[in-house]
């Protein structure tokens, strides 16, 4: 079964702090106690919604633990692979 337990408080923290240093808005649905329900929305620079949410354990790449969010953009019908924090934000920004 999927767990989502690689989503800590922490982690969900970090995205927050990342998705502010990226000068992004953004809010979260409140659901870090019940990971498997958490989504962030994110405002890209061109007004586009992004939903990031974390993956889940059989997503997580065993070489890079740190990789955990995926965001979807419905407006550009896409998805990234699964990604840090650092690395999602930065794919948000850099949308064309």
């Amino acid at each position: 079964m999927a767990s989502f337990d690689h989503a800590t408080p922490e982690r969900c923290a970090q995205l927050g702090r990342t998705l502010t240093a990226a000068g992004l808005a953004w809010s979260d649905n409140g659901s870090q106690d019940t990971p498997q329900c958490l989504t962030y929305t994110v405002t890209d620079p061109h007004g586009r919604t992004w939903q990031i949410s974390p993956a889940t354990n059989f997503q997580i790449p065993a070489s890079n633990a740190a990789q955990i969010w995926q965001a979807t953009c419905a407006e550009l019908a896409t998805t990234t692979p699964v990604l840090s924090a650092r690395k999602v934000a930065q794919q948000i920004k850099d949308a064309p």
